[in-house]
């Protein structure tokens, strides 16, 4: 018998912060749209739409996790399999504190870039950063268009012996941009993703999305800022 290997999501925003689609937008399409098995909500600095996906869960042939990406002082963090809201601006360390204190995982999202919590220039401090910070996972794959250069700079600096795994996502804010980034995973559940995580056994994939993805970002950028501005309290940076 073949193992399966399944495919998540791990990084997608919907209008509850500053993404587009509403959750059963979000739903419907990865149903009829994608092979994913697993997505994980992430809007900035609340749970509420997560919850909201979750609960629908059984409508679906796919499993929801609760997260949240969380503006720490230092940058972005994404916090996954979470019960609670994770306050925003505190530090670093205090934040993946809380995300393990809840029993989960917590990812460097677009590490390198303006927002990461490394920032353009932390390649020579990667290291020494990550073991202070003690965080289960690196965002090694963002599918954003204008984060290639913040990508490969990731891929650069993991090389898989740091005890940290690889996790790709999508960081959707539009509907087409789901699951052009993903985490490849050993099994086909949320619980089996976490397993998996804890093993060091993901990998980080993007998938064809190309200039079409790029073009719906290009055409969407004033609809996004304005969604931002209507969610402003969560989506600011502390």
């Amino acid at each position: 018998m073949t193992e399966k290997w399944g495919k998540a999501d791990l990084h997608i925003h919907s209008n509850h912060s500053d993404g587009l689609a509403k959750i059963p937008e979000i739903m419907e399409y990865v149903q009829n749209q994608t092979d994913l098995d697993v997505i994980a909500i992430t809007d900035h600095n609340t749970i509420e739409g997560a919850l909201f996906a979750k609960s629908l869960e059984e409508l679906y042939d796919f499993e929801v996790i609760v997260g949240e990406e969380i503006s720490s002082a230092s940058g972005h963090i994404i916090g996954l399999y979470l019960t609670e809201h994770v306050r925003p601006g505190l530090s670093v360390i205090d934040t993946i504190a809380e995300i393990n204190d809840q029993g989960g995982i917590a990812i460097i999202p677009h590490p390198f870039s303006q927002r990461g919590i490394f920032g353009p220039l932390g390649q020579s401090t990667f290291l020494n950063t990550a073991n202070e910070f003690a965080f289960q996972a690196l965002e090694v794959c963002n599918s954003i268009p204008h984060l290639g250069w913040a990508n490969r700079m990731a891929a650069k600096v993991f090389n898989g012996g740091q005890g940290i795994a690889a996790t790709g996502g999508s960081d959707a804010h539009v509907l087409r941009g789901i699951g052009t980034g993903f985490t490849r995973f050993r099994g086909t559940s949320a619980q089996a993703l976490k397993k998996s995580i804890e093993a060091l056994e993901t990998t980080a994939e993007s998938a064809p999305g190309g200039i079409g993805v790029a073009l719906q970002y290009t055409k969407s950028i004033r609809k996004i800022r304005k969604q931002q501005a209507w969610n402003w309290e969560r989506c600011h940076d502390r």
